[in-house]
């Protein structure tokens, strides 16, 4: 790293810390729409200015499977200035995961049925992101990675398809 880049990015580190601390979570209760690679609702109750518990059903699908989850997260919102702030948690899920019925032919002509197959999903996960209140609105607006480890599918530890963003309606 040159000089210039470790200066701007030590400029933007004071400014972000120096900025006002004023913004905190607005109102008790969030509810909303989630999108990204999974979609669904989510609905958060702050606990404290700082703490809040958020819910979140989704359901993700493709050509091949489809994948339904409840997800439970503890956050910690620290602020930004007056309508931004970032936040990280942590929590867990439980769902479905369903691999759909298909057909494959093998090079020698011979067809093979595969069918419908569900299981269970367990897994623990992460929640990083960045929200931003829409003044003089009771919208808030975030977009979050959240990274999670499955205990009981194969390869299932994901970070690449998880962000998500949110739009909520705060009363």
């Amino acid at each position: 790293m040159t000089f210039a880049p470790k200066f701007y990015f030590s400029l933007f580190v004071g400014l972000i810390l120096s900025i006002s601390a004023s913004a905190q979570l607005r109102t008790q209760h969030a509810a909303g729409l989630r999108f990204g690679s999974a979609t669904g609702i989510n609905y958060r109750y702050a606990l404290s200015d700082v703490n809040a518990i958020e819910g979140i059903m989704s359901v993700q699908s493709n050509s091949t499977s489809s994948r339904f989850r409840l997800v439970g997260l503890y956050q910690f919102h620290k602020p930004i200035n007056d309508d931004f702030s970032w936040y990280w948690g942590y929590g867990g899920s439980i769902g479905s995961y369903t691999t759909k019925a298909f057909s494959s032919q093998q090079v020698d002509g011979t067809i093979n049925h595969h069918p419908r197959r569900s299981e269970l999903a367990l897994s623990v996960d992460g929640v990083a992101g960045i929200e931003y209140n829409v003044p003089t609105t009771p919208l808030a607006v975030s977009l979050d990675i959240k990274p999670y480890f499955d205990f009981l599918q194969m390869d299932s530890f994901r970070i690449i398809d998880t962000f998500g963003f949110s739009i909520r309606y705060q009363f």
